[in-house]
């Protein structure tokens, strides 16, 4: 079983940035594709960015693309998201996921673990 815990979300003002991690723990996930999604309220849950197991494949959102960096370091058992230029729209609960695949994923039922969510607010 694995367990997923976000940290590093907050509150930011518009054109700020946040660096949320995912530390993943139970087994590894070194050889499992990563992403993360969002729900803002009211809202469903979106994809937002995936990554491969090595890392060599990204993809984004068309709404955070340019703006947002998916990265993971194997060795920690964690997955990054670089949030640069943040807008109150971005604001969310964002999700770290994991699915036993090695490529990329990007909808919610191809993930078969999930973190608890850690909040993201950005004030106008």
């Amino acid at each position: 079983q694995v367990q997923l815990v976000e940290s590093g979300g907050g509150l930011v003002q518009a054109g700020g940035s946040l660096r949320l991690s995912c530390a993943a723990s139970g087994r590894t996930v070194s050889s499992y594709g990563m992403g993360w999604f969002r729900q803002a309220p009211g809202k469903e849950r979106e994809f937002v960015a995936a990554i491969s197991w090595r890392g060599g494949s990204t993809l984004y959102a068309d709404s955070v693309k340019g703006r947002f960096t998916i990265s993971r370091d194997n060795a920690k058992n964690t997955v990054y998201l670089q949030m640069n230029s943040l807008k109150p729209e971005d604001t969310a609960i964002y999700y770290c996921a994991a699915h036993t695949g090695r490529g990329i994923r990007v909808l919610l039922r191809e993930f078969d673990y999930w973190g608890q969510g850690t909040q993201v607010t950005v004030s106008s």
